[in-house]
């Protein structure tokens, strides 16, 4: 993490230090939460809504802060506290943190896309490790404040930093790219995430190609080649090295003889002969394993050792996660989020899986889908097979459009829609034993991670 004297911080946000005596005070980390503090840190307020962050600043130093900002505007600082006072806290911590990457020598992988940018980051990690000292984002820290915090905990010896970028508008990823200047970039795909905001997919793909903004001269960026809005847009960047990834045989990296197991899947790569194991279900996360790939292949890691590093893989809590729950039911927790693009490759995974004779859908609403949203979940109730599927129960106001959908699939006693979870569970622990799986999938709102706990 960050470690420098408050004057240097001054100089490092562009300041005048006007703490007197206090100027070599060491900051060691910085954090916005001051339930958080711990001894050295630099405290970060910020006005909200409801609560105001200056309030608890005498309380944050109390605890052991060595430090805090102070927004100019903000009435009565306490005079004997030792304080920066900045125009714009975001705007300071944003500085701060592009001064602190910039005095560093790590390299930086900066990944976005509509859906699998968790996953891809965790298999990234996870190949870079066999080689490099690897930090990663945390969590959800993938927006305009979340990237910031994350460089500014990166240690100095860090030789690899892999950082999610995350967005809900146009401008987003360009800051967040800007601030990073990575050393490679990937886009993992396209899909129909804050069409709400972005109004169409042409307008995600321009969104999410703002990361090669900030890419560094001599980076690579490595995206999903079936998609042709990011194919028609990045070939005509000739000074680019572009490496392209997906299931068309016309990609640099592509997958041939994927098998399918219980617990994951293995696969081959063109033109390799070796069989990469991968813990994980689905084919969109053997594509995720692709993108981490053409990264690990950039820093110098041979295909070879790569098999070692997706062996070991273990995902980030509540993405395509195997629990076990009672009376041996099998429990998938994709329960994180969830879009039209990733519900259907979720509801793939179910229906392709081997040794289940009862599989059991638990869908919930995606949220951000713009005024078509009725239509995007009555579509995905369409696109479950009567065959392979025995059980589709829905959750929420719209969960309501893919019960419909799904009724003109599958028996109308096959289906299921539930305006309270209660009921849903109790219904699902009808049915349920160790022979049968249950795929738990909805946006992050619907906390549908309380059925999967019920359920164990």
């Amino acid at each position: 993490m960050i470690k420098r004297t408050l004057n240097r911080i001054a100089k490092m946000i562009g300041i005048e230090n006007t703490i007197e005596g206090a100027e070599d005070i060491v900051v060691h980390g910085v954090t916005i939460d001051s339930r958080k503090i711990k001894a050295g840190h630099l405290f970060v307020p910020f006005i909200g809504e409801k609560v105001d962050g200056h309030q608890f600043v005498e309380d944050a130093i109390k605890k052991g802060a060595a430090a805090s900002f102070w927004q100019k505007d903000v009435p009565n600082p306490p005079k004997h506290l030792p304080l920066l006072y900045v125009e714009d806290p975001l705007k300071s911590i944003q500085q701060l943190a592009k001064s602190y990457r910039d005095e560093l020598a790590v390299k930086v992988v900066g990944i976005t896309g509509s859906n699998g940018k968790t996953s891809t980051k965790d298999i990234t990690t996870n190949l870079l490790s066999l080689k490099f000292k690897v930090q990663k984002t945390e969590g959800n820290y993938n927006n305009h404040l979340g990237l910031p915090l994350t460089v500014l905990n990166l240690k100095e010896d860090t030789d690899i930093a892999v950082l999610e970028m995350g967005m809900s508008g146009k401008g987003e990823i360009d800051l967040l790219t800007k601030l990073a200047e990575p050393d490679v970039v990937v886009i993992t795909n396209i899909g129909e995430s804050h069409l709400l905001d972005l109004g169409s997919r042409e307008g995600i793909a321009e969104a999410k190609l703002e990361i090669i903004n900030g890419l560094k001269p001599a980076g690579r960026i490595v995206y999903f080649g079936d998609e042709p809005l990011l194919a028609e847009k990045i070939t005509n960047l000739k000074h680019l090295d572009k490496k392209t990834f997906g299931m068309m045989e016309k990609n640099d990296l592509f997958p041939v003889k994927i098998h399918q197991k219980e617990n994951g899947s293995s696969f081959q790569l063109n033109r390799k002969e070796t069989i990469f194991d991968l813990p994980i279900l689905g084919n969109h996360n053997i594509l995720n394993a692709l993108a981490g790939m053409l990264v690990a292949d950039y820093f110098g890691i041979s295909y070879e050792d790569m098999n070692e590093g997706l062996k070991t893989l273990k995902l980030t809590n509540m993405r395509m996660e195997m629990l076990k729950g009672q009376n041996g039911v099998q429990i998938i927790n994709d329960a994180y989020n969830a879009s039209p693009t990733s519900m259907k490759a979720a509801i793939n995974v179910l229906e392709s899986l081997p040794g289940f004779k009862n599989k059991v859908l638990v869908l919930g609403d995606m949220l951000e889908l713009g005024p078509d949203e009725a239509v995007y979940h009555e579509e995905i109730g369409k696109s479950i097979s009567k065959d392979k599927i025995n059980y589709v129960f829905t959750y929420g106001n719209l969960g309501q459009c893919i019960a419909k959908g799904a009724k003109s699939m599958l028996p109308e006693k096959q289906v299921a829609f539930f305006s309270e979870k209660k009921g849903l569970i109790e219904a699902l622990k009808n049915i349920v034993d160790d022979e049968t799986v249950v795929l738990v999938k909805a946006s992050r709102g619907m906390k549908l991670e309380e059925v999967v706990k019920a359920l164990q």
